[in-house]
């Protein structure tokens, strides 16, 4: 079967079945496709692997990476009809998808979590393309080692698709051959941090802080709790924007970051060592790009110094216990909230929503709110 009508068949159902009640059809050619799997990453004792495609691999696994509970990832070329396929070869709709292969602990995340967390890095009910790429190789598929699974997954895009008008498109199969990418695919956005993703940054951000702060002691952020440095951990399993604005002092791009047009009720946590240090009911739209607040919880939490840097004077503010800098205040505010304008860097705090703050292990916080 040639390139075009192996495009042909995917997108019309004779490749793999797309019917929105068949989630469990496999690909089907006219000879079974190669049983092999050439990897590197092997799971160990008590874990367990997935192969996730959603699109350019490159994005699928820089947000894997980041997702708590994930061991390790590597991508390559899943379920395709021919051996040992290069880059080129799956580029020229030789009918393999770019695949992230993920071992994960499942006591850190459950496969109906990760699924989750794939969904909404991708539109389900496109055939062949995600984002601005277009091709066999960018279909989306959930393919599994393990039998088990396959109930799991089929449920999961079931209840996925309570939530399309549209057929879910999204194929649920064995996995029968996965090949590993060439070196230069490996961690390709982490080697070219500015390289095309059709991922959200801001949604790989708060899984790389939820996976963080996996690494705190403990969840009990009472108020009487004492706060001090990062690990190294912790600071390992940031983004690099995160530690590049809580360690070097740099400023994430405006309205472009999680946190600017947030409206829901929370608590922002310093993202490397969960101290609590802003409210959302003291936050407002200054119109600046950054999420602005109007006072800190505390303002012996924070610690403020001159900063003539880039030949602005200005004050900068760092969370006192971590040293973590966290952006700048301004004497610009609204003056029926006080007048003052801090305006904080998104990847400097984590947001914890109201509803969680209780399970996250900050319950003694939830008297911000009273009236």
């Amino acid at each position: 079967m040639g390139a075009l009508a192996v495009a042909l068949a995917i997108a019309g159902g004779t490749y793999a079945s797309f019917t929105p009640k068949n989630f469990s059809a496999p690909q089907t050619l006219s000879a079974p496709l190669p049983e092999e799997i050439v990897q590197q990453n092997q799971k160990a004792a008590g874990e367990s692997e997935i192969y996730l495609a959603g699109g350019c691999f490159w994005g699928t696994e820089f947000l894997m990476r980041n997702v708590p509970g994930v061991v390790s990832v590597e991508v390559g070329y899943a379920n395709g009809p021919t051996r040992n396929p290069t880059y080129h070869d799956v580029c020229n709709d030789v009918g393999h998808a770019e695949a992230a292969h993920v071992i994960y602990d499942p006591n850190g995340v459950s496969l109906p979590k990760l699924l989750d967390i794939y969904y909404q890095s991708i539109d389900p009910t496109l055939v062949n393309r995600q984002g601005n790429d277009r091709g066999v190789q960018y279909r989306t598929g959930i393919y599994f080692s393990d039998p088990a699974d396959e109930s799991v997954i089929k449920e999961s895009l079931k209840n996925l698709q309570g939530s399309f008008f549209n057929a879910v498109v999204v194929e649920c199969a064995p996995i029968k051959n996965f090949y590993r990418a060439e070196e230069e695919h490996q961690e390709y956005l982490y080697k070219n941090p500015n390289g095309y993703c059709h991922i959200s940054r801001s949604f790989i951000n708060e899984q790389a802080k939820s996976k963080a702060a996996e690494n705190f002691p403990d969840k009990n952020f009472s108020r009487g709790r004492t706060y001090g440095r990062p690990s190294q951990k912790v600071l390992d399993d940031l983004s690099d924007m995160q530690r590049a604005v809580t360690q070097e002092g740099q400023t994430e791009p405006p309205y472009k970051n999680e946190y600017n047009e947030e409206t829901r009720e929370g608590i922002y946590v310093d993202v490397t060592n969960g101290q609590p240090l802003f409210v959302s009911t003291d936050k407002f739209d200054s119109g600046c790009g950054w999420p602005a607040f109007s006072k800190p919880i505390s303002k012996d939490i924070l610690m403020e110094r001159k900063d003539f840097s880039f030949g602005m004077d200005r004050v900068e503010v760092r969370a006192k216990a971590s040293g973590a800098h966290l952006g700048h205040v301004f004497d610009d505010g609204p003056k029926e909230l006080g007048g003052l304008r801090y305006c904080i860097n998104s990847a400097a705090l984590r947001f914890i929503r109201r509803e969680k703050m209780a399970e996250e292990g900050y319950g003694e916080w939830l008297d911000l709110f009273k009236q």
